[in-house]
């Protein structure tokens, strides 16, 4: 199996986010943000900015790592995304030079 990623995405105010996982990050935050939201939660919250991810070796590690992420509490995402993201900025351009 091929590479996956780890990705949290919030919405306009940063109020609300959700850690999510994907075998094809681009794709996947392009859906957010165009309203192919596979899940209500995502929809009702607008959750389209792009403001953390990590790539990982398989998708299995991905998958894992999503588990962990998602079962700490919000101070520490916080300060996950504030590592790469201080200012909380939607990083889905620098994903998509990224990939170039």
């Amino acid at each position: 199996m091929g590479g996956g990623s780890i990705y949290i995405v919030s919405n306009e105010d940063n109020t609300v986010f959700c850690v999510g996982s994907t075998a094809n990050l681009p794709v996947r935050i392009w859906q957010h943000q165009n309203g192919y939201h596979p899940h209500v939660y995502s929809a009702i919250h607008k959750l389209n900015k792009l403001v953390y991810y990590e790539h990982l070796l398989t998708i299995e590690e991905a998958l894992a790592r999503k588990e962990f992420v998602r079962s700490q509490k919000r101070k520490w995402k916080e300060d996950l995304i504030a590592i790469k993201n201080p200012e909380w900025l939607d990083l889905y351009t620098a994903l998509l030079a990224e990939e170039h």
